[in-house]
């Protein structure tokens, strides 16, 4: 069906919504939370989750726990 609708064939082509990892900060009464991501960047997504916690979201959506690591940055 894809290769039928031009559109649908160019859309497949580029990457859909990455898979994004960060920490809870803050829980708010709304059903959401606040992560800060490791390059220090701050998103409000929808989900629970408790302070501290380390969570994978996409499309600013919980999907699922992340695992505790240490991230590390190298540069050249």
């Amino acid at each position: 069906m894809i290769q039928d609708n031009v559109f649908l064939a160019l859309r497949a082509l580029f990457p859909q919504e990455p898979e994004l990892v960060g920490d809870v900060t803050a829980v708010h009464g709304d059903g959401t939370v606040t992560v800060l991501m490791p390059g220090g960047g701050v998103q409000r997504v929808r989900g629970t989750a408790t302070v501290g916690d380390a969570v994978f979201f996409k499309a600013g959506l919980i999907t699922g726990p992340a695992p505790d690591l240490t991230a590390l940055t190298i540069e050249e």
